[in-house]
């Protein structure tokens, strides 16, 4: 092989000189080395005079077949890395609607740290049928939308955002915020029940008890129907109240979202496994504990 490394830089370089600089060696030892390899081969492989030096014949036919040899060793580590390198292995994670860009950025980096072990794929769904999914072992992680209650499933608690009134823009311009009292007179809209989170039932009974009692059901669950009932001034509803979040994409002209000071609301997400996936010697072990890592900290909006 050094035999070979040495044939190819004299060829490449058509000057011993630089070729043992080249090789960091002396000129004389780099003349000898080829001289060994021409009465190995039984063939010369360089005419040599004292102002130039040219490859013969078998040189010029030697020196492609070098290159392959010396390609193939150079490419044997990483070749090498490849065929004992574990498979990776595809796995899920469930994202509802308008997840939050701060935890896109999140999920992402979930997806880069375990990279060499599996690649994650975004799947999209509903918080109830995530939820399933992730018990059912179609998904490996799932976004969803809290309270879920099921015994064989671990949370994390990722993010809570603060939520906030969806109102006609022009029945309250110049406000800054809102009342329940200035909510009163609107029905309140929700979209179909099995595309809301549960927590939106708890918000249904707390805005009643507080005087709320007009509904306006619809069965689309698209969100923006109730955003079209809002710009036209029949309804509110309650959204995200980060601008930042992707929910607001839903707004209509005439609609704004406003903060209702004496109703606080927040939405929480969490990140769900298997429980038995996600201990020692479960299959997902050592994807959950990197997300027990990048989740520590709860983000809030």
């Amino acid at each position: 092989m050094l035999h070979l490394r040495y044939f190819v830089a004299v060829a490449e370089e058509l000057n011993f000189s630089q070729a043992a600089r080249r090789l960091h060696m002396a000129a004389s030892p780099l003349s000898q080395r080829i001289k060994d390899l021409e009465r190995e081969l039984g063939q010369p492989l360089f005419e040599r005079t004292t102002h130039r030096v040219a490859l013969t014949p078998a040189g010029a036919a030697l020196l492609p077949m070098a290159r392959d040899v010396l390609d193939r060793v150079n490419s044997i580590p990483w070749r090498l890395r490849e065929a004992v390198r574990p498979q990776r292995t595809t796995l899920l994670i469930g994202m509802p609607s308008g997840v939050h860009p701060a935890l896109r950025d999140r999920v992402r980096e979930l997806a880069d740290a375990g990279r060499e072990a599996y690649e994650l794929k975004r799947w999209p769904g509903r918080s109830t049928g995530l939820a399933e999914a992730v018990r059912d072992g179609r998904l490996a992680l799932a976004l969803v939308r809290l309270p879920v209650a099921d015994p064989a499933l671990g949370i994390i608690e990722v993010m809570r955002e603060r939520l906030g009134a969806a109102v006609p823009a022009d029945r309250f311009a110049g406000r800054e915020s809102l009342t329940v009292d200035d909510l009163r007179d609107l029905p309140y809209v929700a979209t179909a029940p099995e595309a809301l989170p549960a927590y939106f039932d708890e918000i249904d009974a707390r805005l009643n008890s507080a005087g709320v009692r007009k509904r306006i059901r619809i069965n689309s669950s698209d969100y923006a129907g109730a955003s079209e009932l809002v710009s036209g001034g029949l309804a509110f509803s309650l959204t995200m109240l980060s601008t930042e979040s992707p929910m607001h994409n839903y707004r209509l002209e005439n609609v704004i979202v406003l903060p209702v000071v004496d109703f606080p609301a927040e939405l929480v997400t969490g990140l769900l496994f298997r429980k038995d996936r996600a201990e020692s010697g479960g299959d997902l072990a050592c994807l959950v504990a990197e997300a027990r890592r990048i989740f520590a900290e709860e983000l809030s909006a």
